[in-house]
């Protein structure tokens, strides 16, 4: 299976230089295409249509979601796609693969006062304490990813216009306007990062814009673990990730009147159908426009 391992390796530095993709999912397409071989037990050249569909049928028989299920499909396009671009393989046998039907889920996302409860939460004075309420309040501002923010260095921070840069997908920069909390708290953040850069003897030229205690850029997974803490804290039962406060954002701006196109561009979201799940916004806030809106809701004068 030397060519498997030669292919897997190809497509996932493909994917690391040529699109950007984050740690987490280079992981997830990792762990899928070994899953796939051990199952296919044949070389990527020889996988054919039915290989594919067996995969798959055997994932479904294990009681696998359909969501992660169409995931794997997923990946195995990307592979085959790549492969096939590449002249590595003669045929794409993924191509002919049909999709699988999943129903979107809605999702799930903060209240108002949770959400400032939780950026709240961090409210002592130490390095880490400081960095956590500046990482939080950067979520809730901007609503950029986990993978967007651990790569966020201080020359992308422009605090006297309140604006950030942002790397995204495939490397595609975007502009995130930032709200008056999150400057403030990057504000405090920085000048005590300033001392510990100078405690821990740091390089100027190394610029991250959050450090963990040994002055590294903080980790995925450290900020992962910084969310769930302070949602604990707080006392939110359901677990909370960067990504539900992604969601919050979104979903706050959406309540409040902001247009789906502007979302669209603060989230960095290539197709305006991805941003559509935000229009879940909840019962009581359609009727409440409703009825400030529509002639016939109103009772006659």
């Amino acid at each position: 299976m030397e060519n498997t391992q030669t292919y897997i390796t190809k497509f996932l530095n493909y994917l690391r230089v040529q699109k950007g993709d984050s740690p987490h999912t280079f992981r997830a397409y990792r762990k899928d295409l070994e899953e796939f071989f051990e199952f296919a037990k044949v070389e990527p050249e020889k996988v054919d249509p039915i290989v594919i569909r067996g995969f798959i049928s055997e994932q479904i028989l294990k009681g696998k979601s359909k969501t992660t299920v169409a995931r794997k499909l997923s990946t195995l396009r990307s592979f085959f796609s790549y492969l096939y671009s590449e002249g590595l393989i003669k045929n794409n046998p993924a191509r002919v693969v049909s999709s699988l039907k999943i129903k979107r889920n809605i999702p799930r996302f903060l209240t108002v006062d949770d959400a400032f409860r939780l950026v709240e939460a961090p409210s002592e004075e130490s390095f880490t304490v400081q960095r956590d309420r500046a990482i939080l309040e950067l979520f809730y501002s901007s609503g950029i990813r986990v993978s967007e923010l651990c790569g966020l260095n201080i020359e992308d921070l422009d605090l006297k216009q309140g604006l950030i840069k942002v790397k995204g997908k495939g490397k595609k920069e975007r502009i995130v306007p930032l709200g008056k909390k999150a400057k403030e708290a990057l504000k405090k953040y920085l000048a005590i990062r300033h001392l510990v850069r100078i405690k821990k003897k740091i390089s100027l030229d190394d610029t991250p814009l959050f450090i963990n205690n040994r002055g590294k850029r903080i980790s995925d997974r450290q900020v992962r673990r910084i969310v769930e803490k302070y949602a604990k804290i707080i006392g939110v039962v359901e677990k909370v990730t960067p990504h539900t406060i992604r969601h919050t954002f979104a979903t706050h701006l959406l309540m409040e009147g902001a247009d789906l196109r502007v979302i669209q561009e603060l989230l960095g979201h290539t197709s305006l159908s991805t941003t559509q799940i935000y229009t879940h916004v909840d019962l009581k806030h359609l009727l409440d426009v409703y009825d400030k809106a529509h002639p016939l809701s109103k009772e006659d004068k």
